[in-house]
């Protein structure tokens, strides 16, 4: 996981000098809002949006810490075409740079990012981390508009933090107000789920509150289709269930062990072939390939993960 380095950086944070202020922003971002969120439906077909493919950053974080501009170059080497980013919580930075030079590097690289991770940021002995959905979100929600990000996702829910079904309650009202947030600035917000969610508390699935105690519109999510897996449930059925509702996935492999580990894609027991066939009915706009711990060294993985897919699951 990549929360133990949020927390570091927390300690480390930069601050960010800003030309315009937060509510001036947002205030003249509310025009575009509406449009921005609907043209990317109507003018992308499923069978484009599957050609994208993207890789989440987290894969490489140890390269992207050292070299960000050298990881970048390998990443469009391989020929992904879109990233998704994961440490602006705690740094108000994305990999040390910001939104602007982010921004020209990824372009410099031939990439996109449509989408980055964050955190709720509940109070811990009084303190927040910034840049999370609970503490300076209207600033994240401004470099990411920056960046040109179409998507915010909470990442993770610290334990702390999920306590009891009345916690996720909570936090399902908090993922409304930050999604309204977002939808000034014409950003759709997400959450993404690890297999917690499904763990029956008071004879309820934390998973279901987040999705029917949040607007539908305001708040999509970003299937991890491995940790559902995990957990026991469908990915099929999820969308079917809940139709347009999973405009990101996470696309990472199972191992035939009994440990159940992360591998590459192709490489394990999901049967992404089927899954892939119900990108209209999930609503599915992007893709990221992610392997939280790999073998050897994650540039390989990623590879792997890429060749497979291109082969595979792009017809």
């Amino acid at each position: 996981m990549w929360i133990e380095a949020i927390v570091t950086n927390y300690f480390n944070h930069h601050k960010i000098s800003i030309m315009i202020s937060r509510k001036e922003f947002l205030k003249t971002s509310l025009f575009a809002a509406s449009g921005m969120l609907v043209l990317p439906s109507l003018l992308t077909a499923c069978a484009d949006t599957k050609k994208k493919i993207g890789v989440q950053l987290y894969t490489v974080r140890d390269a992207m810490q050292k070299d960000p501009a050298g990881s970048l170059a390998k990443v469009a080497g391989i020929g992904y075409k879109e990233v998704e980013g994961a440490t602006y919580t705690g740094t108000e930075m994305f990999y040390g740079m910001s939104a602007n030079d982010f921004k020209s590097l990824l372009q410099k690289n031939g990439l996109a990012m449509p989408s980055s991770h964050y955190m709720l940021g509940a109070p811990v002995n009084g303190s927040s981390p910034k840049g999370t959905i609970m503490n300076d979100w209207e600033k994240a929600v401004e470099d990411a508009h920056t960046v040109g990000l179409e998507y915010m996702v909470c990442a993770y829910l610290m334990p702390d933090e999920r306590q009891t079904i009345d916690d996720y309650k909570k936090i399902a009202a908090t993922f409304n107000q930050a999604g309204e947030t977002c939808k000034k600035a014409g950003i759709q917000f997400c959450y993404h789920n690890h297999n917690f969610e499904f763990e029956e508390m008071d004879g309820t699935l934390p998973y279901n509150i987040l999705l029917n105690e949040t607007d539908k519109d305001l708040v999509k999510m970003e299937m991890d289709i491995y940790w559902v897996t995990k957990a026991g449930q469908k990915p099929i059925e999820l969308f079917n269930e809940n139709p347009g509702r999973f405009p990101l996935w996470h696309v990472k492999d199972m191992d035939n062990t009994p440990k159940q580990f992360f591998t590459e894609v192709g490489n394990g027991i999901i049967d992404f072939k089927d899954i892939f066939k119900h990108v209209k009915e999930a609503g599915m706009k992007h893709f990221f390939v992610e392997q939280d711990e790999c073998p050897g060294d994650p540039f390989d993985s990623i590879t792997k993960s890429y060749q497979y897919i291109s082969k595979n699951l792009l017809s």
